[in-house]
């Protein structure tokens, strides 16, 4: 079964930066394709960004295009959310997940979630 470890939240100031890591094991296929989720209290869970494992082909949501950047390390099984000039609007559950959707819209096996916070 898969196992999903997300890691690297914290508490910043708007306009810092954070970066998330997702380490994937346990039957990890690298024809799949991972992806970043969030979720603040009250809203509905979001899909931030995707990456496929075999062409690095990526996909971001509107509202993080041009701040956020997703890459992958083949070698560790590993997906990267490097997250730029955050906003308080960031704040938010982060999760990673695979294999996910062609739409970055699901996953199938999920992360323990890693808090972002962003204060103003």
């Amino acid at each position: 079964q898969l196992h999903l470890v997300d890691s690297g939240g914290g508490s910043v100031q708007a306009g810092g930066s954070l970066r998330l890591s997702c380490a994937a094991s346990g039957g990890f296929s690298d024809s799949s394709a991972i992806g970043w989720f969030r979720q603040a209290p009250g809203t509905a869970r979001e899909g931030v960004s995707c990456i496929s494992f075999t062409d690095g082909y990526t996909m971001y949501a509107d509202s993080v295009k041009g701040r956020f950047s997703v890459s992958r390390d083949n070698a560790k099984n590993t997906v990267y959310l490097q997250m730029n000039s955050l906003e308080p609007g960031d704040t938010a559950v982060y999760y990673c997940a695979a294999p996910v959707t062609q739409q970055c819209d699901y996953g199938e096996y999920w992360g323990q979630g890693t808090q972002v916070t962003i204060s103003s």
